[in-house]
């Protein structure tokens, strides 16, 4: 009796269902990805404010300059497609490119099939700087990924690439899921006569995808 209560109890904790997920520990292996993977971030989101900090830009600024250098004459960027590469906001990231323009780091010309829309390049002040950049970032890149070998780098690539693609949607349904559950307990409180549990204020659910 006590050996099947401690089983409910066991998988009233689990913090994930699928059985892809779930081995002979429960979740631990899913826990310790999600603390690897934490750790890991924080170093990112670290190097990447000491790049954009080595060169004077925010950290979104810096992101924006690396990604419009990355684009092609046969697939330039605009504001969109800037946005959704790096998962942000288009209103953010027209704020933040209209700053750049101003610091005469990106230049706008008029998109060639479309008048409604422009396509943004490095000027030749943005691509001096970028190189200037490139000479901290590619050793820390280099110590970051180094550990990997090909087919391990391309398979993280791929993977994070459908774990980003995903995301979005978990976060809504953290939205859905949390405002469900909240009412169902207030319903339980509510007709038990209890007092109703202290409701923190919730964090924003926010995208926290680490691009460097």
């Amino acid at each position: 009796m006590i050996s099947r209560e401690n089983n409910r109890v066991t998988d009233a904790l689990l913090t994930a269902s699928r059985p892809e997920l779930l081995d002979k520990d429960g979740d631990r292996t899913l826990r310790g990805l999600l603390y690897d993977y934490f750790a890991f971030g924080r170093s990112l989101e670290t190097a990447r404010e000491t790049f954009a900090g080595f060169v004077g830009l925010s950290p979104t600024q810096y992101l924006i300059l690396i990604a419009i250098k990355n684009s092609t004459a046969e697939e330039p960027m605009g504001v969109n497609q800037v946005a959704e590469r790096l998962y942000l906001s288009g209103a953010f990231v027209t704020n933040e490119i209209n700053k750049l323009v101003s610091d005469r780091l990106l230049e706008k010309s008029p998109h060639p099939e479309d008048g409604r829309r422009v396509q943004l390049a490095l000027t030749q002040h943005g691509v001096s700087l970028l190189i200037r950049l490139a000479a901290l970032q590619r050793p820390v890149n280099d110590a970051l990924f180094g550990m990997l070998t090909r087919e391990e780098f391309k398979t993280l690539t791929q993977l994070l690439s459908r774990l980003a693609s995903n995301a979005d949607s978990a976060l809504k349904l953290a939205e859905h899921v949390r405002a469900t559950l909240t009412s169902q307990e207030d319903q339980r409180a509510s007709a038990t006569n209890l007092p109703l549990p202290r409701k923190k204020r919730p964090a924003t659910l926010r995208k926290t995808r680490s691009r460097q």
